[in-house]
């Protein structure tokens, strides 16, 4: 049976969006079309059997949540299914890792917050051999369809310890209607946005040049997507080491201070997505920066004031170069499950092409898959605007990892994060950069001894 998970959406809303959902779904809803088999394959191999899953609350869990049924008919795997948000999440399962004893058959994993983590212990499955025998995989699952990046993404020292899912890309929302009002352009590059922030900033009419994350911890993509801007990371090497007080890491800074304390919205310092999410619905932001997954709330009448006015740009070149920062999440086999082989079978189902094109076209997130972006009744039966698909596809083609791929991922982001709130207090850039690296270096030598 199906575990009552930690999601607090209203049985009523569950109803409407699993209607609607399955209204545009309709044509698509036959289990034997959507994933044929051919050859020594067969998805009833391992019924009668049962695994426990483990999710982050998210569009992505809810997707698969929707159609759980019809994967348990598919394969006779019966599915206990656990959802929970995401800090609760990853504390969850580095407990369980390291008890030895993990609850759960099939877990969700962030890449940019897990993936070193995970693999440097061997919490996953190594897959590689499951995705060369043809008893195991279908031909039908395509390994070609997935993109080199998330293929990447998955592998660690040559180990592919997981399936990519999707990719969040970050991009640029403006609000058309605030820049028609003023006459302005859709910023071109970096400086740009700082101009165009500057020129719709309106406190007195309550209204924000930009928003974006203040909060420590979560600002940091923010500052590593201005980085890119520049063609750095924040990293380099084997082992690595810091590179984030060299004068394009601190050119970036200033401009993430540039734009949040002099054309951000009050109490900035505590935004994080939600926050930030909140105020661009509302109409009182004429930018936001941020990952692509938001245009269905923005989209959504109960819950946005700019239905219809909202612009899904490509994020303006840098400097030196022109890049969207990257993160993904994955799903994987935990080494110690039991049942490797049916756990397997999930998260062939979840990263399906049927259950890649069903996640694009509700908005809920963005595949690691070429073929869903060219999908014709995908495109077709999406619910959110095309023009945000566009601006997917463009990114994916500028895509960089944002965040440097280490075990104290988010002791990173903690001291970096502290350096760049304290910059929207007006601390000086250059001197929070220098701190902050001096600070976390003997903890990124530590874990890499």
């Amino acid at each position: 049976m199906t575990r009552r998970t930690g999601m607090t959406t209203s049985r009523r809303t569950l109803l409407k969006t699993g209607a609607a959902l399955g209204a545009l779904a309709a044509p698509m809803l036959n289990a034997r079309t959507l994933f044929a088999q051919s050859g020594a394959f067969n998805w009833k191999r391992f019924q009668g059997q049962s695994i426990e899953v483990s999710l982050v609350t998210s569009p992505r869990a809810d997707n698969l949540k929707r159609h759980q049924k019809e994967f348990e008919d598919l394969t006779g795997i019966k599915v206990g299914l656990e959802v929970i948000p995401e800090q609760q999440h990853r504390q969850k399962a580095v407990i369980e890792f390291n008890s030895g004893k993990p609850s759960f058959d099939v877990v969700q994993m962030s890449y940019h917050v897990q993936k070193r983590q995970f693999a440097r212990a061997k919490w996953t499955a190594e897959l590689t051999q499951m995705l060369g025998d043809a008893q195991l995989t279908p031909a039908e699952w395509d390994r070609a369809d997935v993109t080199q990046r998330g293929l990447d993404y998955a592998t660690d020292d040559g180990r592919i310890g997981s399936l990519p899912w999707s990719v969040d890309y970050w991009m640029l929302y403006w609000n058309k209607e605030l820049f028609q009002a003023k006459n302005v352009a859709y910023p071109k590059t970096i400086d740009e946005i700082v101009a165009a922030a500057q020129k719709l900033h309106d406190p007195g009419a309550g209204v924000a040049g930009v928003v974006a994350r203040g909060l420590r911890n979560a600002n940091v993509p923010v500052w590593t997507q201005l980085l890119l801007g520049w063609g750095q990371d924040t990293t380099t090497g084997t082992p690595p080491r810091l590179i984030t007080d060299t004068p394009d890491a601190i050119a970036a800074a200033e401009v993430y201070k540039k734009l949040l304390k002099d054309s951000g919205p009050q109490g900035v310092a505590g935004f994080n997505w939600n926050e930030s999410q909140s105020l661009f619905a509302q109409g009182r932001a004429a930018m936001w920066i941020d990952g692509v997954g938001f245009a269905p709330p923005l989209e959504d009448r109960s819950k946005s004031r700019i239905v219809g006015k909202v612009g899904y740009g490509v994020f303006p070149a840098g400097p030196k170069a022109h890049m969207s920062a990257m993160f993904g999440d994955g799903i994987a086999v935990t080494a110690g499950s039991q049942k490797k082989e049916p756990a397997y079978f999930y998260c062939l189902w979840a990263t399906s092409k049927a259950m890649c094109n069903r996640l694009l076209q509700a908005g809920g997130g963005v595949p690691f898959r070429h073929s869903t972006l060219s999908d014709g009744p995908t495109l077709a039966a999406l619910t959110v605007p095309r023009d945000w698909a566009n601006c997917v596809a463009e990114s994916g083609k500028i895509a960089r990892a944002a965040l440097p791929v280490i075990v104290p991922v988010t002791e990173f982001r903690d001291t970096f994060g502290t350096a760049l709130t304290n910059m929207i207090g007006g601390a000086d850039a250059a001197a929070e950069l220098k701190r902050a690296t001096a600070e976390f270096a003997p903890v990124l030598a530590k874990s890499e001894a």
